[in-house]
């Protein structure tokens, strides 16, 4: 396999017409549930929303952002113990997953099969986004969906044929994700050139300077991702999972 396919790899958030097929849909989705699991379990589920109405109708509980409205499919992933608790409850196994832990288990089950969908996907022409405002109105999604108890939403990807080509936006130094035996923290000036590279980007001096900040990083805090939002957010999300049947 060419490694460059994930070198190479983008997000895509505009769409053409060319449809995305049920067959290929279903095809892509049964190669992605061989990811790995815990348990061998499958604690997921995915929503498919393909209609209109539908469609424009989660692409609001997604602030309504490019790729949610542009998309001709989005997929809900949750993570979902209700079926499986079902089939102890049938089999006369007494099942005690609705815990932190169970939840955890179950969204990190749905979080890599989401991936695995989304590198199958890319490798078949497809072109996708994650939405990651699914935990931020998970309640609004999960009425629209109609989810039961022990099933919440945690990613949606948005999928559909690219409709054009899409810039390199960059990542950080490889060197400063890995870690040999223990974990070594940055000092102050390994921290200035690990996001050196990010910071002096086109794009990101475009980011300081349209929202009136003094560097990039001010931009997450202050604009992007605020304590308020992310406090605010945390709030529904925990309320949330907790009604779903989840004692955390």
């Amino acid at each position: 396999m060419d490694n460059r396919y994930f070198y190479d790899r983008r997000t895509h958030r505009a769409f053409s017409d060319r449809e995305v097929t049920d067959k290929m849909l279903e095809d892509l989705l049964e190669a992605a549930a061989h990811a790995p699991t815990t348990g061998n379990m499958q604690l997921y589920s995915v929503i498919v929303t393909r209609e209109a109405e539908a469609r424009k109708a989660l692409a609001a509980t997604h602030f309504s952002q490019p790729a949610s409205v542009n998309a001709p499919v989005l997929l809900t992933f949750c993570a979902d113990f209700n079926r499986f608790t079902a089939w102890c409850r049938q089999s006369a196994a007494a099942p005690g997953y609705d815990n932190l832990q169970g939840f955890t288990t179950a969204m990190l089950d749905a979080v890599i099969f989401a991936q695995q969908f989304n590198t199958v996907a890319e490798m078949n022409g497809l072109g996708c986004c994650y939405l990651g405002t699914t935990t931020y109105n998970a309640p609004d999604i999960a009425r629209l969906l109609e989810l039961p108890q022990l099933v919440v939403p945690v990613v949606t990807l948005a999928v559909g044929y690219p409709a054009g080509e899409v810039e390199d936006c960059g990542r950080l130094p490889v060197k400063c994700l890995i870690h040999r035996e223990r974990y070594h923290e940055a000092t102050p000036e390994e921290i200035v050139v690990i996001y050196a590279e990010k910071e002096a980007r086109d794009d990101s001096r475009r980011f300081v300077e349209e929202n009136g900040k003094e560097n990039l990083a001010q931009v997450f805090t202050d604009v992007r991702y605020t304590r308020q939002m992310m406090e605010s957010f945390s709030a529904v999300w925990r309320g949330f999972i907790e009604s779903q049947g989840f004692k955390l």
